[in-house]
């Protein structure tokens, strides 16, 4: 039997980009879901779509041109041969649109559709507000819609009221991540992310902030990532003792899936964070969460069941959070098993394969 042909297409990041993030990491799973569900995925374009700037106008026409030009390619080879049943596009937004997908469906008659899209009314400003209106009309005009976050859902809404909108939870491949943690003599906490500036850089702040507050406690702390902030993120922990801080750079997922096994819990603020796909990898891991309580935190993180969730930029409360977990193994150890249950009953991959499925069937009908 002849598989659908799911049209698939990233802007931000293509799904083989040599940089890890949590961006490339959804781009692949939603692959392998879409592939686990039956359906045959081509890669349709790999131009990345990405204008940093609200003043760049030469940037967007360069894209333009690139974009046209792709369609171009795409038209003659669907010409040709067979036309994909649909066009799945992963995260556009205001800064990384769609400028292919669109037309393409429009000119060949196929359903659109969009996976965590997004909206911010106060983006619309430059080049960025004639982009984001772009994405808005995809949108409007996609099948269906899929959000990952409440958040996210109420965003869309915002921008595109009548839009059809479904909700996917963010979701991991749990087997990564199934060793079960290894008793250490001294607590070892462990955080996953990006150097950068803007909200990965509060969250460094905010995490050595509260961690000069626990130095009475018995722990290290084990740090992984790289980017450009990199000096600055050592800076803050300049002044703890040596032994305390373990720079480990970037790690692939099974050294990183390793590095939780030997860890007692996940420290990461999460200023602004979308939902952190970094969150579910440690909780299916075992390891209890400490966040904060803003964003897209709480839609992966069950308070007081898989992990604390503090106000936001309360390094004190933060601080405390980490001491009563660290000062109390029982409660740690009822929490990590709690973790792994949340992760896999909700966040697993199998069910969230199902549920794609299901979300195309349903609005795609037999296209899909």
């Amino acid at each position: 039997m002849t598989k659908t042909t799911i049209a698939f297409y990233s802007p931000l990041k293509p799904a083989d980009h040599i940089i890890p993030s949590g961006d490339r990491l959804m781009a692949r799973l939603l692959i392998d879901g879409m592939a686990n569900a039956g359906y045959k995925v081509d890669i349709a374009s790999k131009l990345r779509a990405f204008i940093k700037n609200a003043d760049d106008q030469p940037g967007v026409e360069q894209l333009n041109i690139h974009a046209q030009s792709e369609i171009q390619r795409l038209s003659a080879q669907w010409t040709q041969q067979a036309v994909p049943a649909l066009w799945f596009c992963y995260h556009p937004y205001y800064k990384s649109p769609d400028l292919i997908g669109p037309e393409l469906c429009k000119a060949f008659n196929i359903p659109y559709v969009t996976a965590e899209a997004s909206f911010s009314r106060r983006r619309s400003q430059g080049v960025w507000g004639a982009l984001q209106q772009q994405v808005i009309n995809s949108i409007n005009d996609a099948a269906v819609n899929i959000c990952f976050t409440e958040r996210d859902k109420i965003g869309l809404r915002d921008g595109a009221p009548a839009a059809n909108l479904v909700t996917l939870r963010p979701f991991i491949d749990t087997s990564n991540f199934v060793q079960h943690p290894i008793s250490v003599d001294t607590p070892q906490l462990v955080a996953v992310a990006m150097m950068r500036a803007g909200d990965k850089m509060n969250s460094y702040v905010d995490l050595a902030a509260a961690l000069k507050q626990l130095l009475h406690l018995s722990w290290t702390l084990s740090v992984v990532g790289d980017g450009p902030m990199l000096s600055e993120v050592k800076a803050l922990f300049a002044g703890f003792p040596a032994e305390r801080i373990i720079w480990h750079g970037r790690q692939e997922r099974a050294d990183i899936a390793a590095l939780f096994a030997q860890s007692a819990l996940y420290v990461w603020p999460g200023c602004g964070e979308a939902y952190g796909l970094a969150y579910l990898e440690a909780q299916a891991a075992g390891l209890p969460v400490v966040a904060y309580d803003t964003a897209g935190v709480p839609e992966v993180v069950e308070a007081g069941y898989s992990g604390i969730l503090t106000p936001l930029h309360d390094d004190k409360l933060y601080a405390a959070a980490i001491e009563n977990l660290l000062s109390n193994e029982p409660q740690r150890a009822q929490m990590s098993r709690q973790a792994r249950l949340h992760v896999q009953f909700k966040h697993g991959f199998a069910q969230a394969s199902k549920t794609l499925k299901s979300i195309l069937q349903d609005h795609l009908g037999s296209t899909a």
